[in-house]
């Protein structure tokens, strides 16, 4: 035996797989998850970001997930919600090339499932023994969909993480949600994190189990197809592609473009519950180690001393937009939009004191978060901050004095608020 262990614990800890569970959750997964659920600036702020989307979008580009697009399109009629996108307008080509790498990923798609599920009516899976057909297939069903919550409320809540309460608590089910996940300090989204790994790997430990094909000597192969497809059939390929599709990225889609509605789902809320039972027993509390380790190396730092919360974001005029409209440019969450321009009324002055108010209580503001920073850099950046709201305070002050000298001469005041963009 391994270690010497007692037989019954060799038998739970080792043949069961939770070793191997937690091995990979707390190594490979959640220290990363914990700390990047606070600290998503930082994060991303790396060459091997960048690298990773690379490859993702070549990935994304072969076209194989594809049949992920099309569920997300069909729950969107179904919901009367058109999906935002900011991507430009497809010509004629590009519809070609979208429409072909759809019906690739769905004829995929279909094979991979007749394959699968022949295999199981046959008992030509992995699946345990003495476990009916039946009742295997409801677990590959139940399982994927709940992994799929999980995965889409993973999208869903970092999707809101930087939203003001006021947004958020769409309705009873999202605040008491919110109230798990943003309360005692923020501790809830990285708890979750850590619980529904748990949850995510321990399903998909059983889906394996469902969709990995193997035959015994002497058996027929699947469909009756040549030892070079059978081969191709037992890597376990077309099982990933399922729970990838139907399992995962689908979910993700749908969660990244209606995350309120899946906030304020009283399944999102359930399950929010066992996840953070599951952190709370301390079988991965490893993890929140490793993370501390990890974000002492990197130097993280919370996202809030870059940006603000949402509410301060708002207060400055720099709130996330809701709506993609009439941003500039074409990225979400702009500073402003283009119908809401300083200055854009011709016969209306600068509102310098609103101006003033408002950049005195950022001062107020960042003065306060001065007195609770927890390291000298968090201190440091607090007053870089606090030095630019000054400048912009002079700023504001020079462009009223030049506004009330130019009005004393009867300026027209398009020639006051040119003065002023070239000032700025």
């Amino acid at each position: 035996d391994v270690l010497n262990l007692p037989t019954p614990l060799a038998n739970c800890f080792l043949k069961s797989g939770l070793a191997m569970i937690l091995f990979t959750c707390m190594i490979g997964q959640l220290n990363t998850q914990v700390n990047a659920s606070h600290c998503m600036l930082d994060y991303l702020n790396d060459h091997f970001a960048t690298f990773t989307v690379w490859v993702a979008m070549g990935i994304e580009a072969s076209g194989l997930l594809h049949a992920s697009y099309l569920i997300q399109m069909i729950v969107s009629k179904l919901a009367g919600k058109p999906v935002e996108s900011n991507e430009p307008p497809r010509d004629a080509f590009g519809n070609l090339c979208y429409w072909g790498k759809i019906l690739f990923s769905v004829a995929f798609l279909v094979f991979a499932f007749t394959v699968t599920l022949s295999a199981l009516f046959d008992g030509k899976t992995t699946m345990w023994e003495g476990v009916p057909s039946a009742v295997a297939v409801i677990f590959f069903f139940g399982l994927m969909s709940v992994v799929g919550m999980l995965e889409g409320m993973q999208i869903a809540f970092f999707a809101v993480a930087k939203i003001t309460e006021a947004e958020r608590n769409a309705n009873p089910w999202a605040r008491w949600t919110c109230d798990l996940l943003f309360g005692n300090g923020g501790r809830g989204l990285p708890g979750f994190m850590i619980g529904r790994q748990l949850c995510v790997v321990s399903c998909f430990f059983v889906i394996a189990r469902v969709t990995t094909v193997d035959i015994e000597d002497g058996e027929s192969n699947v469909l009756e197809v040549g030892d070079g497809a059978q081969k191709f059939f037992e890597t376990g390929l077309l099982g990933a592609l399922i729970t990838t599709i139907v399992a995962s990225i689908a979910w993700q889609l749908v969660a990244g473009a209606f995350p309120l509605q899946f906030l304020g789902n009283p399944i999102t809320y359930g399950l929010l519950r066992i996840c953070l039972f599951l952190e709370a027993t301390g079988i991965c509390s490893g993890a929140w180690v490793l993370a501390g380790i990890h974000k002492s190396f990197a130097g993280f730092q919370k996202d809030e001393v870059y940006i603000g919360t949402a509410e301060e974001r708002a207060a400055r005029g720099k709130g996330d937009k809701p709506v993609h409209g009439d941003e500039l440019g074409h990225l979400t969450g702009g500073g402003f939009g283009a119908a809401a321009l300083p200055f854009e009324d011709d016969d209306k002055a600068p509102e310098f004191s609103a101006r003033r108010e408002k950049i005195l209580a950022n001062i107020k503001t960042l003065r306060g978060q001065v007195k609770e920073a927890g390291s000298k850099q968090e201190t440091e950046v607090f007053e870089q901050c606090i030095a630019m709201e000054v400048a912009n305070l002079e700023t504001v002050n020079a462009e009223q004095e030049k506004f009330d000298h130019v009005l004393s001469k009867g300026t027209d005041a398009k020639d006051i608020e040119a003065g002023a963009d070239e000032d700025l």
